[in-house]
């Protein structure tokens, strides 16, 4: 990822210097995104491109990999506005070991002593980074050198992708908003939001940029499809199990907000039948709570450990990985392209919490 970490640096120094004549206030609000995205983070989408590309044939010599790579850096800045936006609806304070974005414009404001509230202007200012980091992911994708049959295809995926994270965004909130016990419910959004764009997608505009065929492109896509689920479904246990030094957010973020996932709709479904008066109150008085302490998520976690939760979402997790890795043996991927899925599909069914 050494190239697509060089491309995002040299752009978006590019854009800082160029930036759109409104100085100093355009050098402070790209400052912010770029040291945001400088942070890092796993660039699963860059490898994503890089790995479709690699299965549908295309070059893996240096001088033949300008268009996923760029390609890569474009959907890692759109994966920043993704998260900066998300911190804002999840009042998030921290991302990628880090202040979150409006986290940091709260505290410039607080510090600086402005006039109104600093909150509001922290999340205000956050919204429009995010807007800054798509609209650059926009630019960048436009520069990417593809003829124009190529391009078509790889940008109608994009289009569809943008629609599919926002979609899914929408129906994470609502679901939040009703208090939404369903799995299946949680399953789609997460698909929508999660599996489709962060794994599905550029797998899929990887193999396009290489001239996949359809049938290719599918494949790849279905592989995706599942391992980007299992993939967020194992996200959702490491936000509730893992190590906030590894994950980069504190543990519990998500279940204090109310976060509709999953793990949490079994752990209701299971709990309202598990024939214990109570049981289903004892969920549901940590879930959404935002000011449940580390007592609390610690008795919740053993709570959904023995409910049975994590074991449903551990199986749940581990034949959707099979489904991928049975996907890689259709024939239709260049050799090079296969080992990197299947070492995908497998570290993500390897990783119990059981």
């Amino acid at each position: 990822m050494e190239a697509v970490e060089a491309e995002l640096s040299a752009y978006m120094a590019e854009r800082r210097l160029t930036g759109s004549g409104v100085l100093p206030a355009d050098v402070a609000l790209s400052g912010v995104l770029t040291e945001f995205v400088s942070r890092g983070g796993a660039r699963l989408r860059a490898r994503c491109v890089w790995w479709g590309w690699l299965a549908a044939g295309g070059s893996a010599h240096p001088d033949g990999t300008a268009v996923p790579v760029r390609l890569g850096a474009a959907l890692e800045l759109l994966q920043a506005c993704a998260l900066i936006h998300d911190d804002v609806m999840d009042r998030s304070d921290t991302r990628r070991g880090g202040p979150a974005v409006h986290a940091h414009f709260t505290l410039e404001h607080r510090r600086a002593g402005w006039s109104g509230d600093s909150p509001a202007y922290g999340f205000a200012q956050a919204v429009l980074t995010g807007d800054l980091a798509l609209v650059w992911a926009e630019d960048l994708l436009r520069t990417v050198p593809m003829d124009t049959a190529v391009r078509r295809r790889v940008e109608g995926l994009w289009q569809a992708m943008r629609s599919e994270m926002v979609v899914g965004q929408h129906m994470e909130l609502r679901l939040q908003a009703e208090g939404s016990d369903d799995p299946q419910a949680a399953l789609r959004t997460a698909e929508l939001k999660s599996a489709l764009y962060s794994v599905a997608r550029p797998l899929a505009m990887g193999a396009a940029a290489a001239g996949a065929d359809d049938r290719t492109t599918e494949v790849l896509h279905e592989f995706g499809r599942r391992a980007g689920l299992a993939f967020q479904l194992r996200d959702d246990l490491l936000g509730l199990y893992g190590d906030p030094a590894e994950t980069g957010k504190p543990s519990g973020d998500d279940i204090r907000s109310g976060k509709p996932t999953y793990l949490t709709a079994v752990a209701v479904q299971l709990a309202r039948r598990s024939g214990y008066p109570g049981t289903e109150a004892r969920v549901r008085a940590t879930l959404g709570n935002p000011l449940a302490d580390e007592a609390e998520m610690k008795a919740f976690r053993g709570l959904l450990r023995e409910l049975g939760a994590v074991r449903a979402v551990e199986a749940r997790i581990a034949a959707l990985a099979d489904e991928a890795a049975a996907l890689l043996t259709t024939g239709l991927l260049a050799p090079r392209g296969i080992p990197p899925l299947a070492g995908l599909a497998r570290r993500i069914g390897e990783v119990a919490l059981v």
